[in-house]
């Protein structure tokens, strides 16, 4: 992990990259929708055939400058939770039939283009952490994560893209997830804090979308040789912390 005075070196990006971002955002979330719109009916019959329940999941989470909004999904689970931990795993009986093939293809995410449309997240960006665990992070920490709009997809998503599995790994998952999966993901957002702007959206994006249809991380996204530093100890092992993996 850097050190503080390298996250002080962070410059923040120029106007003009921002502006950029933004227009990259509303037209490929507005083209997206269009794009979209046949199949948002058919997961909607699907979902509702399923189970009870909304066709839309709506949770609270952390935007850009602590600013709380709700996030959009497709909704994956029963309306009534076993439990209400915040965390899901591979097993979790709350998931549905629809629900589970949904968060296999990423189609639950598809909502999200709204929150992208007006305005509250990114194409890419850090993943909105539900308020409980934002308080995890360290105040230097919450300050680059929060200095970003949050993203659909970024370098920690597509590494992290079968989270579920490694939660369902330790008899503590929420352990695991703060101490072990945060730090990593720091690193990567850490990362993009220093690279952001259009080419590495479209970068990220690209890649996200070749990981989607192929199932494997293309190498020149240049996380590929980062996978086995994410690997994650089997349970009982949580409880240290784990600094996030070096970036050339």
């Amino acid at each position: 992990m850097s050190g503080r005075e390298d996250r002080r070196s962070i410059a923040p990006p120029l106007p003009i990259t921002l502006a950029f971002k933004r227009t990259l955002d509303v037209v490929g979330s507005a083209l997206g929708l269009i794009m979209l719109s046949p199949i948002f009916p058919i997961v909607a019959i699907a979902i509702k055939r399923d189970s009870p329940g909304p066709i839309f999941f709506r949770q609270d989470r952390v935007g850009r400058d602590g600013r709380v909004f709700q996030i959009y999904k497709f909704r994956s689970m029963a309306v009534r939770p076993v439990s209400g931990v915040a965390l899901t795993l591979r097993g979790d009986k709350r998931v549905t039939h629809v629900g589970a093939f949904l968060r296999r293809s990423k189609l639950d995410e598809l909502p999200q283009l709204i929150n992208v449309l007006s305005g509250d997240m990114s194409l890419v960006g850090p993943r909105p952490e539900v308020p409980e665990f934002m308080e995890f992070y360290s105040p230097e920490q919450r300050a680059i994560i929060l200095s970003m709009r949050p993203g659909i997809t970024d370098y920690a998503a597509i590494l992290f893209r079968d989270e579920s599995s490694l939660l369902d790994r330790d008899d503590d998952p929420v352990a695991l997830y703060r101490h072990k999966i945060m730090p990593i993901k720091f690193g990567y957002y850490e990362r993009y804090s220093r690279d952001i702007g259009v080419l590495t959206d479209l970068r990220i994006t690209l890649a996200t979308i070749v990981l989607l249809l192929v199932g494997q991380v293309p190498r020149w996204l240049g996380i590929e040789s980062e996978l086995p530093v994410a690997s994650v100890p089997a349970s009982g092992e949580a409880s240290g912390q784990l600094d996030p993996p070096r970036m050339a």
